[in-house]
C-alpha cells in the first residue's frame, strides 16, 4: 500500500535544542496513524512539518507525494486541520463558516450534510462566540471536511466533549476511513487511539519510542494477562507455590500473571483445591494506556537518573 505521509531522519533544532530527533516513519493511504506522547515530547514540531507550516532543520518528508515546505500551497488544498482549540470569527455561524471556507477552496459543500455528520445541525445559525468548547470542536471537523481532503490531521478532535459527543466524533473519523481517507491523529485520550488506530507511533524527547498496532505495542511492552481473585493473603501463598507463575497482592485482591490461557484453569482448579475461601474471579490485561505511562515514566526516569 502507498505511503500518505513518510518521514526519513526528520529532525528540527532550535539552538541546542532537539525537538524533533531523527525520526522516520510511514503513514499508509487509508489508514488511521495516532501520534502520542505527553505535553513537550516533539507532537507540535513534526505536526507542523508535516502541515508545511514549520521547515525541518533535516531529513526528507512527503505528504501525499508532495514536499509540505517546498509544495505548501498544493498541499493545502489537499489536507483537512483541526487544530487543537480550534478558533473562527466570533460572529459567524456553522453554516456561513462553511460557506466561507468552501469559497477558499473553490468547491461546492453541502453544508446541512456536515453540519448533520458533526451534530450541529441545531447549531447551525448560532453565533460562533455561543458555541461550548465541545461544539467549536465539531465545528473544526467539519471545516476540515469541506475540501473533501484525501489526508486530515485532527489534534485533540474530542477534546472537551461528553461521551456521547465524543463517540459520534468517532464515527465520523471511522466513516472518513471507510470514505478511503487517510487520518493522523493527536489525542491525550489513550482508549481513543487504541480504538480508533491501526497503527501507534509513541514520540518523548523527540524521539520515537514504540511504533507498531496498538495490539503489538501492548504485547511487545505491557506486563502479562492477569487472573484476579478476591481471597486471603494465605490463598495468594497457596498458589505462588503450586502454580510456578509470579502471584501477588494488589489492593487486598489475589493476582497471578497469566503465561498460556490455560493458566486460568489451573489457577481456579488449585484455589478450589486449597479450601480457602474465594469469592470472585476476573481478568485485567494492560492498556495502551497503561503501557504509555510505563514507557514515558521509564524513560523521564532515565533522564533524570543521567542528569540531562
Amino acid at each position: 500500500m502507498a505511503s500518505a505521509i513518510s518521514a526519513q531522519g526528520l529532525e528540527k533544532t532550535y539552538g541546542e535544542l532537539r525537538a524533533v530527533d531523527g525520526l522516520s516513519f510511514d503513514v499508509e493511504e487509508g489508514t488511521i496513524f495516532a501520534f502520542l506522547g505527553p505535553n513537550g515530547a516533539g507532537k507540535t514540531t513534526t505536526v507542523e512539518i508535516l502541515e508545511g507550516l514549520r521547515r525541518a532543520t533535516a531529513g526528507e518528508v512527503k505528504v501525499l507525494g508532495l514536499d509540505p515546505w517546498k509544495q505548501a500551497d498544493a498541499l493545502h488544498h489537499r489536507i483537512g486541520v483541526i487544530p487543537q482549540e480550534f478558533r473562527f470569527f466570533d460572529k459567524t455561524t456553522p453554516r456561513e463558516a462553511i460557506e466561507y471556507y468552501a469559497t477558499l477552496f473553490d468547491k461546492k459543500a453541502d453544508a446541512d450534510e456536515l453540519l448533520r455528520k458533526v451534530e450541529l445541525t441545531e447549531k447551525a445559525e448560532s453565533y460562533f462566540d455561543t458555541l461550548s468548547g465541545g461544539q467549536k470542536q465539531k465545528l473544526g471537523l467539519a471545516l476540515a471536511l469541506v475540501n473533501d481532503p484525501p489526508l486530515l490531521f485532527l489534534d485533540e478532535p474530542t477534546s472537551g466533549l461528553d461521551p456521547h459527543a465524543r463517540r459520534a466524533i468517532w464515527e465520523v473519523i471511522k466513516e472518513a476511513k471507510r470514505g478511503g481517507r487517510t487520518v493522523f491523529l493527536t489525542t491525550h485520550y489513550l482508549e481513543e487511539a487504541e480504538l480508533l488506530a491501526e497503527r501507534v507511533a509513541i514520540i518523548n524527547h523527540g524521539k520515537i519510542i514504540a511504533e507498531g498496532s496498538p495490539e503489538e505495542i501492548i504485547r511487545e511492552h505491557g506486563t502479562a494477562d492477569r487472573l484476579v481473585l478476591e481471597g486471603p493473603p494465605a490463598l495468594a501463598d497457596h498458589l505462588a507455590k503450586t502454580l510456578g507463575l509470579p502471584v501477588h497482592r494488589e489492593n487486598g485482591k489475589v493476582v497471578i500473571e497469566m503465561s498460556d490461557k490455560r493458566d486460568v484453569a489451573r489457577a481456579l482448579e488449585e484455589a478450589d483445591r486449597s479450601g480457602l475461601g474465594w469469592t470472585s474471579v476476573s481478568t485485567a490485561r494492560d492498556s495502551l494506556e497503561d503501557v504509555f505511562v510505563r514507557l514515558v515514566g521509564r524513560m523521564e526516569e532515565g533522564v533524570v537518573r543521567s542528569g540531562r
